[in-house]
């Protein structure tokens, strides 16, 4: 189990571990979504044309761009975490991480900062293939890096939290297929919420992910369905207490001992 002495040195050695894992599968963990973001933008382009996002004023093309980033991101930094906690689970090598001299604090920010370095990476990747399609801005940069490293953040956190509840790869796969796939697909990516009918856009303002795409676009376009401004702090708060909420888990041993 972790222990309260820090090791600088030891939590590095895991940060370096975790991205080294995915940087070693390169197809599946960085050239999947960038081609899978270019079908998208090939069926859109085709199936909207020049058409404007009503309520906005910006070609959709434009709009769908920075959706599609900060879903993969969102969705890789998941995957990154709860992939490699159910991995070790299920080969039953998660007992030599529990029992080394890492903190429970170095371990959650070892896998959260692996997580946001595979999300920012994907990022950068979708965003160098696709600007070529379309006239992208950086409007508020501050802005487009605040809510894509908060929103990988809480994103590797709920992952590390899922890995340690899930005892195969079916329960990982219930959770990625069931709640994560259709929360991020639902959250505004595709269309803007002023297109939905009254009752739907209030269901939509309660899914959590749609604030975290709003405010990543917003930073690129200087418009959106909401103020980003104003729920940044919400955003910050949010990450920091799925961070405490890792850290507290893990440090009790939460369904690692089973």
């Amino acid at each position: 189990m972790s222990v309260d002495n820090y090791n600088p040195l030891g939590a590095w050695t895991l940060f370096q571990r975790e991205t080294r894992r995915f940087l070693r599968v390169k197809m599946q963990t960085v050239v999947t979504p960038a081609l899978t973001a270019i079908m998208y933008l090939l069926v859109f382009r085709y199936a909207m044309g020049e058409r404007q996002v009503p309520g906005l004023d910006v070609p959709y093309f434009d709009f769908l761009i920075p959706g599609l980033v900060m879903m993969a991101m969102l969705q890789n930094a998941f995957a990154n975490t709860s992939s490699s906690l159910i991995a070790s689970k299920v080969m039953n090598v998660h007992v030599f991480l529990l029992m080394s001299p890492i903190s429970a604090m170095e371990v959650t920010l070892a896998f959260l900062a692996a997580a946001v370095v595979r999300a920012l990476i994907v990022a950068v990747v979708l965003l160098l293939v696709l600007i070529p399609f379309a006239d992208v801005h950086l409007v508020h940069v501050w802005m487009i890096l605040l809510y894509g490293i908060c929103g990988s953040i809480i994103m590797g956190g709920f992952g590390m939290m899922a890995g340690m509840w899930a005892k195969r790869f079916d329960d990982m796969a219930t959770i990625t297929n069931f709640i994560i796939m259709p929360l991020t697909f639902l959250s505004g990516v595709f269309y803007s919420v002023h297109q939905l009918p009254a009752f739907w856009q209030q269901v939509n303002r309660a899914n959590p992910f749609f604030y975290l795409i709003d405010g990543f676009r917003y930073g690129f376009l200087g418009t959106g369905d909401t103020d980003p401004g104003q729920a940044a702090a919400i955003v910050i708060a949010a990450a920091a207490a799925v961070t405490i909420a890792c850290w507290w888990l893990w440090r009790q041993g939460w369904k690692m001992k089973e």
